[in-house]
């Protein structure tokens, strides 16, 4: 299953934005905090619940391209296999920003999954632009 956030214009350099999302533990900046409990974190990976914590997801920092792309996959604590990479793409005003998420998930837990993590990263996107805005 693979899903791409809304694409959101930010007011800060692509050399800004990767330095602060490059670190596992500042992702609680651009994650709803009104959907997500028991945040835990460090320099390598980061641990959260979300859906009224059911569900535990785990990411892992794995690596980047420049500074265009900040590359996480999921740790043994998530329920199926993930990758999620934060795409930052040079503009006029400053960077453009997406998610891209695929992951190993069958079609009973896609039904159930794809619209709330659609959400979830949509959700990213947005408080990243706002993470910026002055």
């Amino acid at each position: 299953m693979k899903i791409k956030s809304n694409e959101v214009e930010v007011n800060a350099s692509q050399e800004t934005i990767f330095n602060l999302l490059k670190d596992p533990s500042n992702l609680h900046f651009i994650l709803p905090k009104d959907k997500i409990s028991e945040w835990k974190s460090n320099e390598n990976e980061c641990s959260f619940k979300v859906q009224n914590g059911v569900v535990t997801i785990s990411l892992i920092q794995n690596g980047s391209e420049g500074f265009e792309k900040i590359h996480m996959k999921s740790g043994e604590k998530s329920p199926f296999p993930f990758t999620l990479s934060i795409i930052i793409n040079k503009s006029i005003n400053g960077s453009k920003g997406f998610l891209e998420f695929d992951g190993e998930v069958n079609m009973f837990l896609k039904m159930m999954v794809e619209k709330p993590l659609n959400q979830l990263f949509n959700d990213m996107a947005t408080h990243l632009q706002k993470h910026f805005e002055n």
